[in-house]
C-alpha cells in the first residue's frame, strides 16, 4: 500500500503488475525467465552511480544524498525520482532491467517484488560476509530472501495497526481487544450509545489494500495463501475462516456497507469524524488523526494497538522497501557502500524522525527517547515482529489480482467464501505452478 509511513499522506497502493517470467525458479537455474548461470558481482569497483526510488514526498532524501556526496566526492550518487505511482515505478524498473541496462544501479525494491526480480536476475544475491543483517527485524530479512539467498537489503518496514476509541473503551472499562471476539464484545458494549457510529473498518476496496486486509484475516485465523515451500493453500478451514469472519462483518452491520468502497485515506476519515470505534490502517494515521487544527474529531481520545486474530493476537501484513543492486550496475562496490550507510542505525533513526519511515534496525522500536516521540513505536514494532508478507510469487501482479478477485466477489456476496477459495485455489495453483 504503501505505502512508506509519511505524514504527507503519501500512501501508495502496491499494485504489481504481472511479471515476465512465467515459470518460478531459483535464480542460476535457467528457469524464472532469468537464463542463464548467476554470475560474481565485483563488489571492489567504485565510482559514481544513480539510485532509483519513488517519489521522495517528505523532502528529505536529498539532504541525505548530499551528505554521501560531500563526503564522497569520487563516488557521486544521483538520486533518480520515480513516479508516486508503485505500478509505474515497477515497470520503469522491469524496463531497465529487461533491457539489461545499468542505468538504476541502486533501486528502491517494494517487498513484494523480491520473487520477480531474483528469479528474473535482474538484481544482484548479496553475499553475507559484505551485507550482514544481524539486528536487523526477521521479517524484514525474510521479505529480501528467496531460495534462502538474500537479494535486497532492509531499508523501511510497515506494519498494520489497530486504532481504536480509548476514551469510549475507558468508559466501559475496556481495553484494547486481542481477539475478534473481544473487539465485537466491545463494540456491543459502546455502540448503543453512540449515534452514526460503526464497529470497524479496514480498506475492502478491490485493489492492493484489500490483499492486505484479506492476508490478515486469513493469517490471523491460522491460515496461509501459500506454503513455505510455494504451494497454494488457500482451500482449508482456517484461510476460508478469515474470510467469513469479514464476511459476516458486513452481513451483521459490524462493518459499514460504504466501507466496500474503503481504501486508507477514506477509512482514515471516517475514523477522524468519529464514524468508527476500530480502525485497521497503518501507522501514518496517527500525527493526521492526533492533529488539533479542527480536522480531526478524535485527536486525544484515540489509541493504537496490534490487530486482534481470530483466538489470540493477529498478524500483520509487512510492508516497506528494500535496497537492491542491478545485475547490470557498474561500480557496484560504491552501490554497497552507500547502502550500507543510508541504512545505519543512526541513518534510520533520522529517517523515522524526519520522514515518519519505520526502521528495520529492532533496537530503534525499544528507544525510550523515540517512543516518547512516536507512541505508536512499540505496537508498530510488535506488528512488525510477526508480520508476514503477502506471497512471495514471481507473478505476483496476477496472484495479488486473483486474490482480490476471489475476496471481493465473497464481500460483496456474490459467492460463498468456501466456493471463492476453492476457485482460489485452482487459480494459484496455474500460476504459481
Amino acid at each position: 500500500m504503501k505505502r512508506a509511513l509519511v505524514a504527507s499522506l503519501s500512501v501508495a497502493a502496491v499494485l504489481a503488475t504481472a511479471a515476465c517470467s512465467s515459470t518460478p525458479a531459483a535464480p542460476g537455474t535457467g528457469g524464472g525467465g532469468g537464463g542463464g548461470t548467476t554470475t560474481t558481482a565485483d563488489w571492489t569497483k567504485k565510482g559514481p552511480i544513480n539510485y532509483a526510488q519513488g517519489k521522495d514526498t517528505s523532502g528529505n532524501l536529498k539532504a541525505e544524498i548530499d551528505e554521501w556526496n560531500a563526503a564522497n566526492p569520487d563516488q557521486k550518487v544521483t538520486l533518480i525520482e520515480l513516479s508516486d505511482s508503485a505500478d509505474q515505478q515497477r515497470a520503469d524498473m522491469v524496463k531497465r532491467a529487461s533491457a539489461k541496462s545499468g542505468e538504476f544501479s541502486v533501486i528502491s525494491m517494494d517487498v513484494v517484488w523480491t520473487a520477480e526480480f531474483a528469479a528474473n536476475q535482474w538484481v544482484e544475491e548479496l553475499p553475507a560476509d559484505k551485507f550482514p543483517t544481524t539486528g536487523l527485524l526477521k521479517s524484514a530479512v525474510d521479505s529480501v530472501t528467496y531460495f534462502n539467498k538474500v537479494y535486497g537489503y532492509p531499508s523501511t518496514s510497515d506494519g498494520a495497526l489497530l486504532y481504536y476509541r480509548k476514551d469510549l473503551l475507558d468508559a466501559k472499562g475496556l481495553s484494547a481487544p486481542k481477539t475478534w471476539a473481544e473487539m465485537k464484545s466491545a463494540c456491543d458494549a459502546v455502540l448503543p450509545g453512540q449515534s452514526g457510529m460503526s464497529c470497524y473498518a479496514g480498506q475492502f476496496q478491490k485493489y492492493e489494500g484489500l490483499t492486505c486486509n484479506i492476508a490478515e484475516a486469513v493469517n490471523s485465523a491460522g491460515g496461509e495463501f501459500l506454503t513455505a515451500d510455494g504451494k497454494p493453500n488457500v482451500n482449508t478451514s482456517e484461510a476460508v475462516a478469515g474470510v467469513q469472519w469479514l464476511v459476516d462483518g458486513f452481513k451483521s452491520g459490524m462493518i459499514p456497507q460504504d466501507a466496500i468502497t474503503f481504501k486508507e485515506e477514506e477509512s482514515r476519515q471516517a475514523f477522524q469524524d468519529g464514524k468508527i470505534l476500530f480502525l485497521r490502517n497503518w501507522p501514518y494515521v496517527y500525527q493526521l488523526a492526533s492533529k488539533t487544527d479542527g480536522s480531526s474529531s478524535v485527536a486525544g481520545k484515540f489509541a493504537v494497538a496490534p490487530l486482534p486474530g481470530k483466538d489470540g493476537p493477529g498478524v500483520s501484513t509487512l510492508g516497506g522497501h528494500n535496497m537492491a543492486v542491478s545485475k547490470f550496475a557498474e561500480n557496484k562496490g560504491t552501490a554497497m557502500e552507500f547502502i550500507k550507510w543510508m541504512n545505519t542505525e543512526a541513518n534510520q533513526k533520522r529517517r523515522l524522525e524526519t520522514s515518519s519511515l519505520a526502521p528495520t534496525v529492532e533496537s530503534i522500536y525499544s528507544d525510550a527517547a523515540l517512543q516518547a516521540k512516536f507512541p505508536y513505536l512499540k505496537d508498530l514494532g510488535d506488528s512488525i515482529s510477526t508480520a508476514k508478507p503477502r506471497p512471495k510469487a514471481v507473478k505476483y501482479g496476477d496472484v495479488t489480482l486473483a486474490i482480490q478477485d476471489a475476496s471481493y466477489s465473497a464481500l460483496q456476496g456474490q459467492k460463498a467464501p468456501q466456493t471463492a477459495f476453492e476457485e482460489l485455489q485452482t487459480k494459484l495453483t496455474e500460476l504459481v505452478k
